[in-house]
C-alpha cells in the first residue's frame, strides 16, 4: 500500500504520543505500562489503514493490541479512526516490522498478525517476505512459549510459501482455510480493508494459524 504522504500526518502523530509511538525501542519490555489493564498483547505487523486492529480490539477488550505500520500517512490514517474509538486495549507503532526484536523484548507477546503482506512474488526477493525464515526467528524472539502467528492472504503463491516456511521451521499448525469466507471459521472473523477488496471481487482469502514448538 502506497499513500500520498499528508501534511496533517506528521503534526497528527506528533500531537498524539499517548497513542502511537515512533521510538517503539524506548518502550521495549513495558509496553504493558502504556495500556489500562495488564493484558495478553497481541501486535499486527502492517496494519495498514487500521481496520482489522481497530476492529479486534472493540471485538476483545480482554486483549491488548498493538497494530504496527511503516507508513507515516498510513498509520496517521489508522490513528485518527484509533482516536475516534477511544479504546483503552489499543496503541499503534509508526516502525519497521522487520525491527519488531527492537521494539519488544523477548517473549513479550502472546501472538503475531500477519495480513496481506507484500508476497513479494519474484524469488530473488524471497528474502523480504514476512514468513522467511530470518523474520520467523525474530517472531519466536518476542513471542511467548508456544506463541501463535496468525495470517490472512489472497495470494496463493505467498500462502504455499509459507506454508513450507513455518514447516520448515518447525511450527506447528493449529488450522489452515484455503476459503475463510466459505468456512465456519469466518463467522468471528474481523476483515481487513484489502479482505473486503478481495473478497468484493470473489477471490478466496486464505488463512492460517500455527504455533512455535515450547523451547525443551
Amino acid at each position: 500500500m502506497r499513500v500520498k504522504h499528508k501534511k496533517w500526518a506528521d503534526p497528527l502523530i506528533a500531537d498524539h504520543p499517548e497513542m502511537i509511538v515512533t521510538n517503539a525501542e524506548e518502550v521495549k519490555g513495558h509496553w504493558q505500562d502504556r495500556f489500562a489493564k495488564k493484558q495478553p498483547i497481541h501486535v499486527e505487523v502492517g496494519m495498514g489503514k487500521g481496520q482489522f486492529i481497530i476492529g479486534m480490539a472493540k471485538a476483545h477488550p480482554e486483549i491488548n493490541f498493538i497494530g504496527l505500520e511503516i507508513q507515516r500517512t498510513v498509520a496517521a490514517i489508522a490513528l485518527k479512526k484509533a482516536l475516534a474509538e477511544e479504546l483503552p486495549n489499543l496503541q499503534l507503532i509508526c516502525g519497521d516490522g522487520s525491527d519488531i526484536t527492537n521494539y519488544f523484548e523477548d517473549h513479550e507477546l502472546d501472538r503475531l498478525y500477519l495480513n496481506f503482506s507484500d508476497p513479494w512474488p519474484k524469488t530473488r526477493h524471497a528474502k523480504r517476505r514476512l514468513t522467511y525464515h530470518t523474520f520467523l526467528a525474530g517472531y519466536q524472539q518476542v513471542l511467548k512459549d508456544e506463541g501463535a502467528i496468525e495470517l490472512k492472504t489472497d495470494n496463493m503463491g505467498f500462502f504455499e510459501f509459507s506454508l513450507q516456511s513455518m514447516n520448515n521451521y518447525g511450527m506447528l499448525f493449529d488450522g489452515v482455510w484455503l476459503d475463510l469466507h466459505n468456512s465456519d471459521e469466518n463467522e468471528h472473523n474481523v476483515e481487513t480493508e484489502y479482505e473486503q477488496k478481495f473478497a468484493a471481487k470473489g477471490q478466496p482469502i486464505y488463512k492460517l494459524t500455527a504455533h512455535f514448538k515450547k523451547d525443551e
